[in-house]
């Protein structure tokens, strides 16, 4: 039998992973049934919860969309600049680096549904458009943008258009994103190998930004290390 004082901590631990519960829920149900099609009803009981709880918490559905999306992709750029400033590697090792990490923490997760959302609906949700341009999408610009131009600077890669070579490091891993939530998810013959994909997109992008003079053979650390079979 269940002490007074043994339930107490119990309902503790149980408020303190509640923000937790309704976000995770919030995610499966934006993703399943989209933004605008879920009610905040269904969140709290997908999270095992009251509507009142989730509105203590979120006062909206959009401010739930907000931290969903602070939670799963804001602070996962936040680390990605950390990791930036402190690597004392070449910066084509960086740069590969970064990519496959986006993808192991964003692209193979649950996290990966909120860039579906915000090509599928955000056109007509424009705050949430502004807040993602705001909190995610410049951001990430920015932190690639200052790999890339540390790459220029210590002559590891040659002058380029920094921005242009932004949007063509990100457009790939969009694309991988969408196949993954659209046609990769239900046809036959549409599922891509991400990791194989990502491999290629490396490849083509650093040696397209080395100096002309780099010899490709020198370059093995950048290599993804051999994958296992099973």
């Amino acid at each position: 039998m269940t002490t007074p004082e043994a339930a107490a901590p119990l309902r503790q631990r149980r408020k303190q992973t509640r923000p937790q519960e309704l976000l995770d829920a919030a995610l499966d149900l934006f993703v399943e049934k989209g933004f605008a099609a879920t009610r905040s009803e269904e969140v709290a009981a997908r999270a095992g919860a009251s509507k009142g709880t989730l509105y203590l918490y979120y006062p909206s559905k959009e401010e739930l969309l907000k931290e969903v999306i602070r939670h799963n992709v804001v602070n996962q750029i936040a680390e990605g600049v950390e990791i930036i400033r402190g690597f004392q590697g070449t910066s084509s090792e960086l740069l590969a680096m970064i990519i496959r990490l986006w993808w192991e923490r964003v692209g193979e997760t649950r996290a990966s549904g909120i860039l579906k959302l915000m090509m599928s609906e955000v056109r007509n949700f424009p705050e949430i458009a502004q807040f993602y341009v705001d909190e995610v999408t410049q951001p990430c610009d920015r932190m690639l943008g200052a790999l890339v131009q540390r790459g220029i600077d210590r002559g590891e890669f040659r002058q380029v258009a920094v921005e242009d070579v932004v949007h063509a490091l990100i457009a790939p891993m969009l694309f991988l994103v969408m196949n993954k939530h659209s046609l990769g998810a239900c046809a036959a013959g549409a599922k891509l190998d991400p990791v194989a994909v990502i491999e290629a997109h490396i490849d083509l992008v650093l040696y397209g930004l080395e100096p002309r003079t780099t010899a490709r053979a020198a370059k093995q650390s950048v290599r993804a290390p051999a994958r296992k079979h099973a």
